[in-house]
């Protein structure tokens, strides 16, 4: 089939496109390569992509509604995997704006190609941190998110909100995936696994909120993929059963659904760093911080229903995804 991967010089955007095309397909990525980390990690990622000869590359931003809608028109997508946002709980304290520019227009210009050229299933990202002032764990997609406490949080929300109107509306198929803390080779580096490292191998300092007294539901990079890759094969369908009053709030009448993709197994961030620092064979100088604004205390992701649906759960154990990271970690920055 031919997909078009948005994001794909991100992190799991090239993770998903190294595996599609692994299996044959013919993808067309985009990314506009911006500077919000360092662009030349992308460019190699990309570099990596391009020893594929059925994936194509576009410099393209996804506020570019008249590039978007061209790109669509032209190219005839059979599905699309919508992974480019933009990132961070933190970043979006400072730079508000854009939020609004990548995840929200962005979204919608998304929605609107799928719309007008019959795309048979749209994936999109959307992020555990929906759950907000959630305190009830696991956190399931059948809880109440109307309570996010950071911008991303409320952009990954509404596009949460304007796909299923999209579903509704057009009967287009949309599932929306919320990542728990995704970490892995290639990772990103204003993620916490990335800036650890690099502090801890040049004797840095590093920042540990909450006293390290936090729990993070950690996902590692192939166990992501392997439920994107999935699930983009399960096409939802209308449920003339389901009901506002009695539904899952991750149903609906129209075609639309909503999974977590989590490991189901939080994991405190002391015990997260005590994996890095064994794998590094070093140990950190801690700098112990109050929790930061936005920051929730712990997630965790009840990943029933991906699994009953997929017949696949997340499996990764943390030692070893860490371990997995740091050796790429050595191999890239030598």
């Amino acid at each position: 089939m031919k997909y078009l991967v948005t994001g794909a010089a991100g992190f799991i955007g090239f993770h998903v496109t190294k595996k599609l095309c692994e299996q044959g397909h013919e993808v067309i990525g985009i990314d506009n390569l911006n500077d919000y980390y360092d662009v030349n990690l992308k460019l190699a990622r990309l570099n990596e992509l391009k020893k594929n000869t059925s994936f194509k590359f576009i410099k393209l931003d996804l506020a570019d509604r008249e590039g978007i809608a061209a790109l669509f028109s032209q190219e005839k997508f059979d599905r699309v995997i919508h992974l480019a946002a933009q990132a961070g709980v933190r970043y979006s304290i400072d730079n508000p704006m854009a939020y609004a520019d990548s995840n929200l227009i962005g979204h919608l210009t998304i929605l609107e190609g799928c719309r007008h050229n019959n795309v048979q299933h749209l994936v999109y990202a959307s992020s555990s941190s929906v759950y907000g002032l959630n305190n009830k764990t696991p956190f399931s997609t059948s809880d109440s998110v109307d309570h996010p406490i950071s911008l991303y949080a409320a952009t990954k929300k509404s596009n949460e909100l304007m796909s299923h109107t999209y579903s509704h509306l057009y009967n287009l198929p949309t599932t929306g995936l919320r990542f728990f803390t995704v970490y892995g080779p290639w990772g990103r580096p204003d993620m916490a696994l990335f800036k650890f490292t690099k502090a801890i191998i040049n004797g840095e300092t590093i920042d540990v909120y909450n006293n390290g007294d936090m729990r993070r539901d950690f996902t590692y990079i192939d166990d992501i993929v392997e439920g994107i890759i999935r699930i983009q094969n399960i096409i939802p369908k209308k449920n003339s059963n389901w009901k506002v009053e009695s539904g899952s709030t991750a149903d609906s009448s129209a075609p639309y659904k909503i999974f977590n993709i989590g490991n189901g197994n939080p994991v405190k961030l002391v015990d997260f760093i005590q994996s890095l620092e064994d794998s590094l064979g070093i140990t950190a100088n801690k700098n112990l911080m109050p929790m930061q604004p936005g920051d929730v205390y712990q997630t965790y992701a009840d990943v029933d229903d991906l699994f009953e649906t997929t017949k696949y759960k997340p499996s990764m154990r943390v030692e070893k995804g860490v371990e997995q990271f740091v050796q790429w970690y050595r191999d890239f920055y030598q």
